[in-house]
């Protein structure tokens, strides 16, 4: 099929891949420039390296809605535009433009986790599974009627990291099958059931901010979702901001106030945590490595050399 594709950091890139490897006639790739934001530094394979290596005209904008690019579209002929990971709108204009419309690789279960970093809430929120959708793109975000899915199951020590690398490998098989399909003229579309939509926001820093008020295996969720590359998940220990690589949920019930830095347990430091904290009958987060505000990175039992004071949300 003559294709055009729409995408950027490694989930544009596996999907370029998938096209060309293929054999589809990829006429034209956009992509977005180069991003100093910081879940768009990491996964940055180039899209725009890809395409230019095999000699496709390559387009770098920021928001598609200029004459050149719909002129482009229009004179390629398209049977298909296929989109992974574009970060702003696409107009009807264009993924009405081609045959068969346009098809978007978005990763998460759709209906579920629509938007942006579904990876990080689904894993926060303590989903069972993750993965990914190729669906036909329409006037709503993330809406549109599914034509392939593929799922992994999330293991009880998976980070946001083991998460993407699993994910990721799913696109290729992915989007292959959901172009065979299409091109056969054997695709049966399934319309999604929006009464378990669900729509996320792009993260920000605030988002990784530690609330000790959550529950020891909710935080322990939030810290493995923001693994290295991520930012992680952080507090503020006297005044610094100090990043939180590795914790797990302590063997033993602590009570008291949350943010308590309380007892040495196993390789770690159990730090008080919990809506019910007080009553003493919840586990607390044990805190195991720890990245402080000068960036390093040491165990918390050499960073906690006394027990006392509090973690805190803010300086």
């Amino acid at each position: 099929m003559r294709v055009a594709m729409f995408g950027y950091q490694t989930w544009g890139h596996r999907t370029l891949k998938a096209l060309l490897d293929a054999g589809h006639d990829v006429r034209l790739v956009v992509t977005h420039p180069p991003s100093d934001h910081a879940y768009e530094r990491i996964w940055s394979d180039s899209v725009a390296d890809l395409a230019e290596s095999n000699g496709i005209r390559t387009l770098l904008r920021t928001r598609p809605d200029d004459a050149e690019l719909l002129a482009e579209l229009k004179a390629a002929d398209l049977d298909l535009i296929v989109a992974n990971n574009w970060r702003t709108w696409l107009p009807p204009e264009i993924f009405d433009l081609p045959r068969h419309g346009t098809l978007n690789v978005h990763d998460s279960l759709l209906p579920a986790y629509a938007g942006f970093s579904p990876i990080i809430w689904a894993l926060i929120n303590g989903e069972p599974e993750v993965g990914v959708t190729a669906h036909m793109m329409n006037g709503e975000l993330d809406a549109g009627d599914i034509v392939a899915q593929r799922a992994v199951a999330v293991g009880p020590r998976d980070t946001a990291t083991d998460l993407f690398h699993r994910t990721v490998d799913l696109i290729e098989p992915l989007v292959t099958e959901a172009l065979g399909l299409i091109g056969s003229g054997t695709m049966v579309p399934i319309p999604q059931d929006r009464s378990k939509a669900s729509f996320f926001h792009k993260r920000a820093p605030r988002d990784s901010r530690i609330d000790w008020t959550w529950s020891a295996e909710e935080l322990d969720r939030l810290v493995r979702a923001q693994s290295d590359p991520y930012p992680n998940a952080f507090t503020y220990h006297r005044g610094e901001q100090l990043r939180i690589v590795r914790a797990s949920i302590s063997d033993g019930h602590y009570g008291g106030t949350p943010g308590r830095i309380f007892i040495r347990e196993g390789e770690g430091v159990v730090i008080v945590a919990g809506p019910e904290a007080r009553r003493g009958k919840s586990p607390g987060l044990r805190i195991e490595r720890v990245r402080t505000a000068d960036d390093r990175e040491l165990p918390a039992t050499e960073y906690f050399t006394t027990m006392g004071g509090y973690l805190t949300d803010r300086p």
